[in-house]
């Protein structure tokens, strides 16, 4: 089977931001990506947007797109009315995600009257929809709400399996071994789930922070150590976070990884060049 690479945007706030993406996925083609994705904000904050430009994606190119769809803030009939519009747009792939709330990952929980409050509920209203392949997400350096126990998120991840998931695309993260680790667990509790690695780019180390920030991925102090040396140099940290992505995706690609799902942030240049740096050649 072959590896795929796909490409994740998040909606643009403007006209200006819109045609930032535009941009940016034109300068992509050239990869001929597998898969586009589109996520939502936090709390939900931009599924109307997220609903609209996935649709204008699948309707302008040719390339796949993964729709994200996310429980927060969203009864069941407003998810149910969301996948007929996925599929009436010709989407036929979605991500079914808890969702963060809208103080981020690790703000409280708050309930939605007559939604849901798990991913695996969103996967089976999905499945029990029918006609999308459905992904989820998972986690290498383990879920903030497993509190380290990596066997928890395992059990989810198969339950997930059981209901209708057929891939997975993890959180960024920094270790190829925690890739491994959690593939292997997987496998001896007999899941056949595809994980597919999400990669982040470093191009800004505040941002990179507030990301670890907010999700709970820590940092290898290797990585921190030599982004802090540099980061009041835009240019060299630009070129130490594709470096750094390079590695890692070369690494995950030696160890059979099925897939790369790089975290754009709505920019294509170190997308691009982390790519060219690997050589994929004609696929």
């Amino acid at each position: 089977m072959k590896t795929t690479y796909s490409f994740e945007f998040f909606p643009p706030k403007d006209v200006d931001g819109e045609a930032r993406l535009w941009k940016a996925m034109a300068a992509l083609e050239t990869i001929a990506p597998d898969f586009i994705s589109v996520t939502y904000g936090a709390g939900g904050s931009t599924r109307d947007r997220t609903i609209k430009i996935t649709s204008e994606i699948t309707s302008r190119t040719n390339i796949p797109t993964v729709a994200h769809l996310t429980c927060v803030g969203s009864t069941k009939s407003e998810l149910l009315e969301i996948l007929g519009r996925y599929q009436s747009s010709g989407i036929k792939s979605i991500l079914a995600l808890r969702g963060d709330p809208t103080g981020g990952p690790r703000a409280p929980w708050t309930s939605t009257p007559d939604g849901l409050n798990h991913a695996d509920e969103l996967v089976k209203l999905a499945a029990d929809f029918g006609g999308f392949e459905i992904g989820v997400a998972a986690f290498p350096d383990g879920h903030p709400a497993s509190n380290g126990n990596l066997d928890i998120d395992i059990d989810v991840l198969i339950r997930k399996e059981s209901l209708g998931a057929s891939f997975a695309t993890t959180q960024f993260f920094f270790e190829a071994d925690k890739w491994k680790s959690l593939v292997d667990k997987l496998a001896a509790k007999g899941s056949k789930l595809p994980i597919i690695a999400g990669i982040l780019p470093v191009t800004n180390v505040k941002q990179l922070n507030r990301m670890s920030e907010l999700t709970g991925t820590p940092i290898p102090s290797r990585l921190s150590g030599a982004f802090e040396k540099v980061q009041d140099n835009p240019e060299d940290v630009y070129k130490l976070g594709v470096e750094v992505a390079t590695k890692l995706s070369q690494d995950l690609l030696n160890a059979g990884v099925p897939g790369l799902h790089f975290y754009t942030m709505n920019t294509s240049n170190a997308t691009r060049e982390i790519y060219a740096n690997l050589k994929v050649g004609d696929r």
